[in-house]
């Protein structure tokens, strides 16, 4: 069975977005500093099918995290669509070909047909809670890792319930003085660092959940 991940970019005052989160706007004002520098390393772009960009620290990680990744697990809210039940047109943030490229577990109160896109992914919309989305979500990786992609709320509920085995932070040195808190109503996990790589841009800091 394979390693249950999750890894996400947060301020240096602990938030994941920015205040005023909408449909326009969904990391929230000043949000979408966090992610900089993911955007400016040459792995990002390659796995957009692009070229350029930096070789460097920061994009050794972006390998990484994604590396043996065979599904992935999201809330409703990183899906987007608004709440309430499903606008059928909605297909999410991505375009037509989302860069999963392997099945995808939609946390959500209201069912909805599984979404098949280009490339290998499919959106598999769960609705009975996060044990059964991390039993599809094993069942599909095998011997592979399952992404908690997140937002925070989902991280929160999985770390909360123990089922997270590590927690890869890349902390971004602004402060966004408001917004959505990753670490808050997760109860006392035991956090063990196992691996820190430094740029100037973002410090990568990986956990072990202890259990």
């Amino acid at each position: 069975m394979g390693l249950v991940t999750s890894h996400i970019s947060i301020s240096l005052d602990g938030f994941v977005a920015g205040p005023n989160q909408s449909l326009e706007n969904p990391i929230g004002e000043g949000g979408l500093r966090l992610h900089d520098w993911v955007f400016a390393t040459a792995a990002w772009l390659r796995q957009q099918g692009l070229e350029g960009g930096t070789d460097n620290e920061d994009s050794m990680v972006v390998d990484e995290v994604v590396a043996n990744v065979e599904t992935y697990i999201m809330g409703r809210k990183m899906f987007g669509g608004g709440t309430g039940p499903w606008d059928q047109t909605w297909k999410g943030w991505w375009g037509d070909d989302p860069p999963y490229h392997t099945p995808v577990f939609v946390l959500t109160h209201h069912p909805r047909e599984p979404l098949a896109m280009q490339g290998g992914t499919t959106f598999i919309f769960v609705t009975d809670g996060i044990e059964s989305a991390m039993d599809q979500a094993r069942a599909a990786a095998g011997d592979g890792v399952v992404s908690i992609a997140g937002g925070a709320s989902t991280i929160q509920q999985f770390l909360a319930a123990g089922m997270l085995d590590e927690l890869y932070l890349h902390v971004v040195p602004i402060i966004l003085g408001a917004g959505e808190r990753l670490l808050e109503n997760v109860g006392d996990p035991v956090l063990e660092p196992v691996k820190v790589v430094a740029s100037p841009a973002v410090t990568h800091i990986k956990y072990r959940v202890v259990r």
